[in-house]
């Protein structure tokens, strides 16, 4: 599971202690926009087994692989309407890359199809906690390793799982007290509630 939008020190600390798979650092326009500085001095306070993920919209592929380069994160996620022309890009860099996409009559929810180690399935209006219906999936059902994210919160996130069954599920706004300004309780709760939902 991984948990987005994380701005500080504490934050960070908060998602590794309570078990997060991943954690993501915006980049680009977002309430929860930090700059690559800081950025980096976060992702060097990860242990390497929890995977740090830059994420960026509305950038070139090739301003967003200078940005991942900076921060030295293990992988790059690519948010929005990018071509495979811009994963081609950035194929032979040195982490992993995440594409980002809502669903729609034309999404590729092969996993791979853009060259991605790890596609995300997003709402159609990212980062704004909105709850989408998942029930569409069973209509165009991912393949491969995919994360669910778009409207998940430490209430909703069991029923999700069992609606769904993602490879994983990603977090923001679900998390937050207040808009990019993250709930440390509401974190942990999330991670347990996932947790509980994904165990036998």
């Amino acid at each position: 599971m991984k948990l987005c939008g994380l701005r500080t020190e504490s934050d960070v600390t908060v998602a590794v202690e309570a078990g997060a798979d991943a954690v993501g650092f915006v980049l680009t326009t977002s309430p929860r926009q930090i700059d690559a500085d800081l950025a980096r001095s976060l992702v060097a306070a990860v242990p390497p087994t929890v995977l740090t993920v830059a994420v960026v919209r509305g950038i070139t592929a090739a301003e967003a692989g200078e940005l991942a380069l900076k921060t030295g994160v293990q992988a790059l996620q690519l948010h929005g309407d990018y071509p495979k022309a811009a994963f081609d890009e950035l194929a032979d860099q040195p982490f992993q890359l995440v594409r980002a996409t809502a669903l729609g009559p034309g999404t590729d929810v092969r996993t791979g199809a853009f060259g991605e180690e790890l596609l995300l399935i997003d709402s159609p209006v990212a980062g704004s906690g909105e709850q989408w219906d998942i029930t569409r999936l069973a209509d165009n059902p991912p393949t491969g390793t995919w994360v669910l994210a778009g409207g998940l919160a430490p209430e909703t996130v069991a029923e999700a799982i069992g609606v769904a069954r993602p490879w994983g599920v990603d977090v923001s706004s679900g998390i937050e007290s207040s808009r990019g300004i993250k709930d440390h309780g509401r974190m942990r709760e999330f991670v347990e509630a996932a947790r509980s939902a994904s165990r036998p």
